[in-house]
């Protein structure tokens, strides 16, 4: 498959957009107090509010990464299709 340079940049925006937009995200979730079993953020075991979105947060960062890194090799590739 072949990308043009147009998708090949989208694709690096998906990538960074993920990493701007889930680790805030995480921060969010953390200090949630549905995320902790005492109800006060930090204290406590861990509740499954808190282990999905850790899973949600995780998979979607790598989905974003690996989303990001074709960006990369698709803009690199143009770049030598064209020279």
């Amino acid at each position: 498959m072949v990308l043009s340079r147009g998708w090949s940049l989208f694709l690096v925006g998906v990538g960074v957009w993920t990493w701007v937009i889930w680790p805030r995200f995480a921060v969010a979730i953390w200090n949630d107090p549905r995320a902790w079993a005492t109800g006060t953020v930090g204290e406590g075991s861990p509740t499954g509010f808190l282990w999905v979105h850790a899973l949600l947060i995780t998979a979607s960062l790598a989905i974003g990464t690996t989303v990001g890194v074709l960006g990369v090799r698709g803009w690199r590739a143009s770049r030598r299709r064209g020279a």
